[in-house]
């Protein structure tokens, strides 16, 4: 083991739906530690701003174009990161969707179809093609982000938390089946917090105190605020750390 455990010197770390938000985040926050950072989502454009500013401060990032719930598009990344560095040890799972926002019964079948092709289809099949390669060069650790939503579904957004808590009995059966092989597999299940997904409660002052008040830590989190949870995760120092959600939430859902 490392002398320092959180060291990431070196690892190569594929950040799904890293062009904003938590993702962004969690690329810059490996990069800092030493890993090489492949960002990807749909909009490459934007994984390369990402990867540019990454590089400005000295460490070392790629973008990658791929839809998270679309098989080619996950195969040929993978087999971009054989080529390119030859392996892949940390995978980062946080694309994601919530194309309708209402009531449950009320849902469109082609939006409950979307939402789970992208927030459960795509990192199962994400995690399924780095696991395979993982087991292969002797380990690696795998982080998918879930959401407090899994364990209490907000109202309107059932097929959303449903999708949510598919990732948790994911990470704990990837975790179950591959630890033999020094494969880690957990999950971090962000409490609300300030990206994209929260615009249209950012932009309802009323609802956005109401909520606030709802929350012990009396704000909002940041994308910021994920990444120490996801560096310990990815690091040695949780070396025995496997199927776990790890919560950050200001202890919104204690």
């Amino acid at each position: 083991m490392s002398s320092n455990r959180f060291s990431l010197d070196r690892k190569v770390a594929l950040v799904s739906g890293g062009s904003r938000g938590i993702g962004e985040a969690i690329a810059h926050g490996l990069a800092e530690h030493g890993a090489r950072v492949i960002v990807s989502s749909r909009d490459v454009a934007a994984c390369q701003l990402v990867a540019d500013a990454i590089v400005a401060k000295g460490g070392e990032a790629v973008a990658m174009q791929c839809h998270a719930g679309i098989a080619s598009d996950i195969e040929a990344v993978f087999e971009a990161i054989d080529e390119k560095f030859g392996r892949i040890d940390i995978l980062i799972n946080n694309g994601a969707t919530n194309p309708y926002y209402g009531p449950m019964a009320e849902t469109p079948v082609e939006a409950m179809d979307k939402t789970f092709e992208v927030n459960v289809k795509g990192p199962f099949m994400m995690t399924s093609a780095a696991v395979s390669r993982m087991v292969k060069q002797g380990g690696g650790s795998v982080v998918t982000v879930s959401s407090v939503t899994a364990f209490n579904p907000g109202t309107y957004m059932g097929i959303y938390a449903m999708s949510k808590a598919a990732l948790i009995s994911m990470t704990k059966t990837f975790a179950n089946e591959y630890g033999k092989y020094n494969v880690r597999v957990n999950a971090l299940a962000p409490g609300l917090t300030d990206t994209k997904f929260t615009e249209a409660l950012q932009s309802n002052e009323k609802m956005k105190e109401a909520v606030i008040k709802t929350i012990p830590a009396r704000r909002m989190g940041v994308p910021e605020d994920m990444v120490g949870g996801v560096l310990y995760l990815v690091s040695d120092a949780a070396a025995y750390t496997s199927g776990t959600t790890l919560v950050i939430d200001g202890a919104m859902i204690s």
